[in-house]
Order: structure tokens, then C-alpha cells, then sequence
């Protein structure tokens, strides 16, 4: 395990052998690479992907602020890349960071070999919009275990489901250590939306979408794989956005796909 700071400040962690495959990390609590449970679970995910590829995770510059847009957060990211490597590379992003990984592919089409795009779409689905939306004010409010609670719905359909996952994920929530860099990120992720410039993506790009997305509707995901100029679309029938990436599919579709 390596891990640093890429040109600008973005933290990263290396780790495993083979070609590089750079890993968007997407929002969370804090801007520093993470550490205890949460790096456990970060390597855990990425585990498999490391034993083939040299699997480099980048999280956000800190010191975000209100107003930067998923542009600024692709720039930010290009000039640490560029850096870092003499040649196009992977590039992979789940939910927010897919979000990220598409405006990075259009914006930066010479530093993608071929790009891989998970529980994201064109933009946020309707519900996805508000649920984000209330998520980012409860936050910049102060108000932690509020906007941890105001989550429930992406997780769960029936009120009583979503009560009782209001109630989990309001006691599992602890401060921020950055959030405002958190709150910056989430309200990028809300304006964004790149469908008219899909077709400027040159990369072959992989979709992998969940049929009960409630953030990224599937219709939304299945947009970029159909105007994106060499896309394809793998379909995770009764996967809800957070458990996309834990389908025990998704690393044998990585690994076909960018092998």
C-alpha cells in the first residue's frame, strides 16, 4: 500500500500490479485519504481489480468550496494526472465519481484509455435531485445526523423501511471532518449534466447500472451508453444504486471489459 498526494492536492492510494486503473473516489466525509473501517472497506471493494491492475484512488482537492462545478473537479484531477502519468490510462468512477469520470472523459479525452461508469446517468433522476438537494442543505446547516437520515430513501421503498433506516443511519452518523468540501461535491453532482456532450466521449466507456436505481434511474444510465460513440450497457436486474458495485458481477464485467 502507497499512498501520497497528487500536483494540486488530491490524496490517493496505490496499490496491487499491472497496468494503472485510476479509481474516482466519490463524495465523502472528509477530503484526506481514508483511514481505519473506511479504508478497510475502500481496499476491500477494489481487492479483487488490484490483481491485475495497479489500482490508484484519488479523492478531492481540500479546501472545496460552495460553486465549483464537476468541470473544476475534472480539471483538478486532469492536472494531477498528467503528472502522474505519460499515457492515457483507465479510469473508473461508481455514483458521484461516475458523475466526475463522464465530465473527465469529455473534458479530457486524451487522458482516458477506456472508461468505466457505475450507478450514474446523464444527471440525478427526479428523486435523486431532491434527496441529494435536502442531503447537501441539512449538511451545510450543521445539522449532521439530519442529513445522514434524509439518505433513508435511496436505500429502502416502504415508509416503514425508510423509518427504520432513517433511525440506523441517523446513530451511525458521526461529524464531517470536511463538509464543506462534501457539501461543494454533492451540489456539483445536482448540476450536473453532460447528455449533450455524450457524443464528445471517444473512450470506450462501460455502463454498469441497477434496474432499482433510485438516484440514476436506468433509463438515465442507459443514455450514455447509447450516445457515447463506443458504449455498452451491463443491466444488474434488482440492484438499488447502493449495491451496484458489490454485485459479484461487477469485477468479472471490469475485467472483461478493460482486458
Amino acid at each position: 500500500m502507497r499512498e501520497g498526494v497528487l500536483a494540486g492536492g488530491a490524496p490517493y492510494l496505490e496499490f496491487g500490479t499491472g497496468s494503472p486503473l485510476v479509481v474516482f473516489r466519490t463524495a465523502l466525509p472528509d477530503s484526506t485519504n481514508p483511514t481505519g473501517f473506511a479504508r478497510w472497506a475502500e481496499v476491500r471493494s477494489l481487492k479483487p481489480l488490484a490483481e491485475r491492475f495497479t489500482v490508484l484512488t484519488v479523492g478531492r482537492r481540500p479546501g472545496l468550496r460552495p460553486g465549483v462545478t464537476m468541470a473544476d473537479l475534472a480539471a483538478h484531477h486532469a492536472e494531477g494526472l498528467r503528472q502522474r502519468f505519460d499515457r492515457p490510462v483507465d479510469v473508473l468512477g461508481v455514483s458521484t465519481a461516475g458523475c466526475l469520470a463522464l465530465q473527465f472523459a469529455v473534458d479530457h479525452p486524451g487522458l482516458v484509455r477506456r472508461l468505466v461508469v457505475g450507478a450514474a446517468g446523464t444527471r440525478l433522476g427526479t428523486e435523486g435531485r431532491h434527496v441529494q438537494r435536502r442531503y447537501a442543505d441539512l449538511l451545510a446547516a450543521g445539522r449532521h445526523r439530519a442529513a445522514a437520515m434524509a439518505l433513508a430513501p435511496i436505500v429502502a421503498d416502504s415508509l416503514p423501511g425508510r423509518a427504520l433506516l432513517a433511525g440506523l443511519l441517523g446513530l451511525a452518523s458521526g461529524h464531517p471532518a470536511d463538509p464543506d468540501g462534501m457539501v461543494a461535491m454533492v451540489r456539483a453532482e445536482n448540476a450536473f449534466d453532460i447528455e449533450d456532450r455524450l457524443g464528445e466521449i471517444t473512450a470506450p466507456t462501460l455502463v454498469i447500472a441497477g434496474s432499482e436505481d433510485a438516484l440514476y434511474p436506468l433509463k438515465l444510465a442507459a443514455r450514455v451508453a447509447d450516445k457515447t460513440r463506443r458504449g455498452d450497457l451491463k443491466v444488474y436486474r434488482g440492484r438499488r444504486h447502493h449495491t451496484v458495485m458489490s454485485d459479484r458481477r461487477f469485477t468479472k464485467d471490469v475485467f472483461e471489459f478493460l482486458l
